[in-house]
């Protein structure tokens, strides 16, 4: 696999792959149960939202078993494996809502595909992490190693300015977490391997190490706290995952009713319960406009 991947490249990939591998995450297998959308929605509907496994369809299965019931709410979880299928799916009115993206990788997933998908409320953010299953140190790394990071925009961005900011490699000044690998001053030998943010985990035996997003690294049964030699710092960080709907769709009763929910009492305890860890961390309140 070549090192350097487009996004556009990265989209068709991924979506190709999990049509072709998880059935059970194509859009063709999700539907929503309401004809009427937006405000006009029938309250009692089914509201369909597609999730990430976790922490995203761990919150919203939560949500179903013990908070929708009482708040009338009829709740069903899709569960998808990548980046790509549950804003498409969203789009198109397969699912009327989805749950596991942050504001930088929307917009940039908005001006690359045409898309008109628009936050709703935050609910949790997830700090990246980078690992090894060969250092132990952050200072291992360095001319020879190889790091696998995210292919997407503004995971690669996030992951390269963690990187930066461990001293494993040095940006261009000012460029943040809008960096790209051609913004890297000095990669100080290291070689990068750039990846659909989904298969990182599986390949970490492949490279010296990888920078990896909360909920894969949760996934594989990695423990941000304990198994990583650099962690994202969690204050101030604008990277807060939300409910999403297609634009229009924000007055939808059903959505309205998810939203509170998500972010209630309730809600956080469950995050701090089930991921003390610190892996995932409630952020309620409004998008970043």
């Amino acid at each position: 696999m070549r090192t350097t991947v487009k996004l556009t490249a990265a989209v068709a990939a991924a979506a190709a792959l999990t049509l072709g591998l998880s059935a059970c995450s194509a859009p063709s297998d999700t539907s929503s149960s309401s004809s009427k959308k937006g405000k006009d929605a029938d309250p009692a509907a089914k509201l369909v939202v597609a999730a990430s496994p976790t922490p995203h369809g761990d919150i919203l299965n939560f949500v179903r078993d013990k908070l929708a019931k009482d708040a009338g709410l009829n709740l069903e979880v899709k569960e998808f494996n990548d980046y790509v299928l549950p804003n498409t799916a969203t789009q198109n009115g397969d699912v009327d809502a989805n749950f596991f993206q942050h504001k930088p990788y929307l917009d940039d997933f908005n001006k690359k595909n045409k898309t008109d998908i628009v936050p709703v409320v935050n609910v949790e953010i997830e700090p990246l992490g980078l690992y090894s299953k060969k250092d132990k140190k952050v200072s291992d790394l360095g001319s020879g190693s190889t790091i696998a990071v995210p292919n997407d925009a503004t995971n690669e961005g996030r992951a390269l300015k963690l990187l930066a900011d461990n001293g494993v490699i040095k940006l261009k000044d000012g460029v943040g977490s809008n960096a790209k690998l051609s913004d890297i001053e000095d990669k100080k030998g290291v070689q990068f391997t750039e990846l659909e943010a989904a298969q990182i985990p599986s390949r970490l035996a492949d490279v010296d190490a990888a920078v990896i997003n909360g909920n894969f690294a949760i996934g594989a049964k990695l423990n941000p706290a304990q198994d990583s030699l650099a962690l994202e710092k969690a204050e101030g960080n604008p990277y807060a995952n939300f409910l999403a709907v297609k634009k229009g769709n924000e007055g939808d009763p059903r959505i309205a009713k998810l939203a509170k929910l998500l972010n209630s009492d309730e809600v956080k305890k469950f995050i701090q319960e089930k991921f003390a860890n610190g892996a995932v961390i409630p952020a309620f309140g409004t998008p970043q406009s």
